[in-house]
């Protein structure tokens, strides 16, 4: 149930009983002691009640589980293809993570627009103004209380991606731009004909990738 919140949705207990293949007997229990413990947030609009993720460190911790869980795992047995997709590309809460977040934040380093530190990353003025020109601002964002730019360490890549306030507003300009697009029923996003154009032009993800690996399936 935790793991179907973390693409930043709220969901019913019905909704979260369905993702769980449990009865809602069953999950109503669990989201009471979810809840208690401090990592779910009850919501009540009219008289329905939704449960989100408590805050960012719980969106930390599952990822940190999964990491752990994911490193486990028998080599020899492959990994589903709903699995795949969330590798190439998926939700964490409010930012893209997996493969494309992974290159998209290699982009940023090699260009030095940002600078990578252990848990965070410093952006340079040549990123400010690239960002900008993006179509992200970043003044506004310092004025917010969240961190800028936050390094989030990808359980299925094994490498950091940006999270944050930055993490956030890309992932926003992206889906405003038409680039992604989410699945239905899934924390994972497709990149449409658009965005493969797009992420190519801009930051040259795609082809050339796809080239270096062929056995990649590719961002799409």
């Amino acid at each position: 149930m935790l793991s179907a919140l973390l693409d930043g949705r709220a969901l019913t207990a019905s909704e979260l009983a369905y993702a769980a293949r449990v009865t809602p007997q069953t999950a109503s229990t669990h989201l009471a002691k979810l809840s208690e413990a401090g990592l779910l947030s009850p919501i009540r609009e009219g008289r329905h009640r939704y449960f989100r993720l408590a805050s960012p460190k719980v969106v930390e911790m599952l990822d940190g589980i999964m990491a752990v869980a994911l490193e486990n795992r028998p080599r020899y047995r492959p990994l589903s293809r709903q699995a795949r997709e969330l590798s190439e590309a998926r939700i964490c809460y409010d930012h893209l993570a997996g493969r494309l977040s992974v290159d998209l934040t290699d982009f940023f380093a090699t260009n030095e627009y940002i600078l990578l530190g252990d848990e965070a990353a410093e952006i340079t003025e040549a990123g400010t103004q690239f960002l900008s020109e993006f179509g992200i601002d970043l003044v506004a964002m310092n004025s917010t209380r969240r961190h800028l730019c936050r390094l989030c360490l990808d359980w299925t890549e094994r490498r950091p991606h940006i999270a944050g306030a930055v993490g956030a507003a890309l992932t926003k300009r992206c889906f405003d731009l038409g680039w992604t697009a989410r699945m239905k029923q899934s924390r994972a996003v497709i990149v449409t004909a658009l965005g493969k154009t797009g992420f190519l032009e801009t930051f040259g993800i795609g082809a050339s990738e796809e080239e270096k690996n062929e056995d990649r399936v590719g961002i799409g």
